[in-house]
């Protein structure tokens, strides 16, 4: 037999000199920036097709808005008019001035009914698996908030789209404009509540923290009416108001629909952001935070 046939005839074992054993691709098992885009790609996948699967969360997010700009502002549209100000060049109905601020609502409500699943999610869901993966909180926590950013633009501009047949008056440009601006607010009020959520233990008593911030922010703040007219009732108050974020993510969208810029507001809610998206990353760490007096998720020491 010719040394050419013997080596054919003679049988490999996987491993063995005549075949090395096939390796596995390099980049499998690393947490490199691939994973990482997978990881986030495939947490807001998720919250999108949750979101579409359950259409009455899209109508209830519509109600509250669409009541406010119907009847309200209806009944109050000779009462409250507005004076010439920023970003209004001329005197403007009530219910061209308070589209902004219930658009903002909705993002509110929306970073808040994120952190109830998140909540939920934490204990007995996916990120209770997610939080004892491999991959660093932030990254986890980051595609959370971006998940409920892009929901929450969806159901803004929604209502933006309604709101357009009732002679708001916005220019079309606005509502290109407007885009960074929603990312903004919704980046802020999702990183509140993504803080608010490391705060809850459990979903009982998620309900009445939502109930001593939502409404608080909502009220005491720009979005119904021009600070002006509060700070001729009350000084305090007014000082409240400017020192609410809320109140800078509405004027930063209400200057972004007209088609100006708000720097103080741009900054304060840049910097709300950051503060609670650190503040959160750092509850949600289990070594440091929040988490390690509770024992990690689920009172486990993940």
């Amino acid at each position: 037999m010719s040394p050419v046939e013997e080596r054919m005839s003679t049988p490999t074992i996987a491993g063995s000199p005549a075949e090395p054993a096939r390796r596995a691709p390099a980049h499998l098992g690393r947490l490199d920036a691939a994973g990482y885009l997978i990881c986030l790609g495939g947490i807001v996948r998720r919250e999108l097709l949750r979101f579409f699967n359950q259409k009455e969360r899209f109508f209830s997010a519509m109600v509250r808005p669409l009541v406010w700009l119907f009847i309200f502002a209806a009944g109050f549209r000779n009462t409250l008019g507005v004076s010439i100000e920023p970003p209004y060049q001329t005197y403007v109905l009530y219910e061209v001035y308070v589209v902004p601020g219930l658009a903002v609502m909705i993002q509110l409500f929306n970073g808040m009914q994120s952190s109830l699943s998140m909540v939920y999610d934490r204990e007995v869901g996916s990120m209770k698996v997610l939080l004892t993966s491999p991959y660093p909180r932030w990254l986890l926590l980051l595609a959370k908030l971006i998940a409920g950013v892009c929901v929450s633009v969806v159901q803004a501009y929604a209502f933006l789209a309604v709101a357009y047949f009732w002679e708001t008056d916005i220019p079309p440009i606005g509502y290109v404009a407007a885009l960074p601006a929603f990312l903004a607010s919704g980046l802020m009020l999702g990183a509140i509540g993504l803080f608010l959520s490391s705060l809850v233990r459990q979903l009982e008593n998620f309900a009445s923290v939502m109930n001593f911030v939502i409404f608080p922010m909502f009220f005491a703040s720009s979005a119904l009416y021009p600070l002006w007219r509060i700070r001729e009732s009350s000084e305090t108050l007014y000082w409240i108001c400017q020192c609410n974020p809320f109140s800078h993510a509405v004027q930063l969208v209400r200057f972004a629909l007209y088609g100006q810029f708000e720097p103080i507001a741009c900054a304060v809610v840049v910097g709300t952001t950051l503060a609670f998206f650190a503040l959160a990353v750092v509850a949600y760490d289990p070594g440091r935070g929040i988490m390690a007096r509770r024992g990690g998720p689920a009172g486990d020491n993940a």
